[in-house]
């Protein structure tokens, strides 16, 4: 089956969903990515802002970046004791970033940073196995986050930032009703999040030239949804009672903690390695629970348990200068998934995770450079039983293509 899967997948273009574990999206920064995404020990310009704020105090020169990625990605499913495969039909993906970071003075630096550390986006369509589990799924995450950051001494430096969130979710399943002409219901949930708060917090210690450690946290900020909008489409006379218009629903999603520990060796003036080890607080999402103003099918609560694990990635990189105007990149890293056995769902089909990555650097003058990245995602195959399963029993298979490119002034 793993070549029945991968040969479908390696013959179609590839389109957008979230390829982290979970539903994380780690595509921080054109450079770091092409460094296998590594950066907690590391002074990385601009983009400490997210990979560890008390490193923007080192930064040498006042800075903006802005960058994106294109995330082609695929999804094949398989069921159980069955040939036939059927593979999501997915948009094309644009995670961005943007950063600016400001040095009022040798030791006190300011910035605020634009990213979207978390999403998902997965259409499976309406004639699947598991339409009644999930036609379609639209999650987006926008954070702001306002830093500052203080160089204590000439080895180490602090910084803090408050992370204010905003999303919206929109999900669409077939329902087991149908009318005369054989044709099946349909509900639709979309509604936008309610603002929320977290903190992004980092030290950053240099106590040589070539040797420098950092430690990130990232908090936990929860995404609200109230007054949300349910729709329902082809519904028999005879089971309107049962799905009223004008429903309203709530729910609550999770974007979980990070902790990250990274170090940074500049082994000569051209080349630098980095290493990052991040634990990942998935624990929190325990269900996926949506509250609704009118009973649904004789209830005002969907409720399906995840009970995910907390998780650790694994990250290495290196850069190598060849010349004043060009860099050349190069990481790997290991995604553990937060999903147990027997959990399995169709909005995220998640395994453990190997990415390999590549990237470029070029300055076209000494105030402007370029990064180009590309990263490779392979998901390990997976399988949930019947007996077990609490989503779609089958076999699921995710690999994705992800360029990107970002730009660099300096003043």
């Amino acid at each position: 089956m793993k070549s029945k899967l991968l040969a479908l997948l390696g013959g179609v273009l590839f389109s957008g969903t979230a390829m982290a574990g979970g539903y994380q999206v780690n595509l921080a920064s054109q450079r770091q990515i092409g460094m296998g995404h590594t950066g907690t020990g590391i002074e990385t310009g601009t983009s400490s802002i997210f990979f560890n704020p008390g490193a923007m105090s080192f930064i040498r020169e006042n800075g903006v970046t802005i960058g994106a990625s294109a995330l082609f990605s695929k999804i094949a499913y398989s069921p159980l004791e069955s040939n036939t495969v059927t593979q999501a039909d997915n948009d094309m993906g644009t995670p961005f970033q943007a950063y600016g970071a400001y040095k009022v003075n040798d030791k006190l630096a300011v910035g605020l940073g634009v990213y979207t550390p978390f999403g998902s986006g997965v259409t499976w369509g309406d004639q699947w196995t598991g339409r009644f589990g999930l036609e379609d799924i639209s999650l987006r995450a926008i954070f702001v986050q306002p830093t500052v950051s203080y160089k204590i001494s000439d080895k180490i430096g602090v910084g803090v930032g408050l992370t204010v969130a905003t999303g919206s979710v929109n999900l669409k399943r077939v329902l087991p009703v149908q009318n005369q002409d054989g044709t099946e219901g349909g509900i639709e949930l979309d509604g936008g999040a309610k603002t929320g708060f977290g903190f992004n917090a980092g030290v950053f210690f240099q106590p040589t030239e070539k040797l420098s450690i950092g430690v990130n946290y990232r908090s936990k900020v929860e995404l609200e949804v109230e007054e949300g909008d349910v729709m329902f489409s082809n519904i028999p006379a005879a089971a309107r009672g049962n799905f009223p218009e004008g429903t309203q629903f709530g729910a609550t999603l999770p974007l979980p903690a990070t902790l990250s520990v990274g170090i940074g060796y500049k082994v000569n003036e051209q080349l630098t390695l980095a290493a990052d080890v991040s634990h990942v607080g998935w624990s929190e999402y325990e269900s996926l629970r949506f509250d609704f103003t009118q009973p649904v099918g004789g209830s005002n609560v969907s409720e399906s348990a995840r009970n995910y694990d907390d998780a650790f990635i694994y990250r290495i990189g290196g850069e190598y200068q060849v010349n004043d105007k060009l860099a050349l990149r190069a990481g790997a890293y290991l995604d553990q998934t937060p999903v147990q056995d027997g959990y399995l769902t169709p909005e995220t089909p998640d395994a453990d995770s190997r990415g390999l990555s590549a990237g470029i650097g070029y300055s076209i003058s000494d105030n402007f450079s370029i990064d180009a990245s590309f990263l490779y995602i392979n998901k390990k195959e997976r399988t949930d039983t019947a007996e077990f399963s609490r989503g779609v029993p089958g076999t699921f298979k995710s690999v994705a293509y992800i360029p990107g490119i970002g730009l660099n002034f300096k003043f």
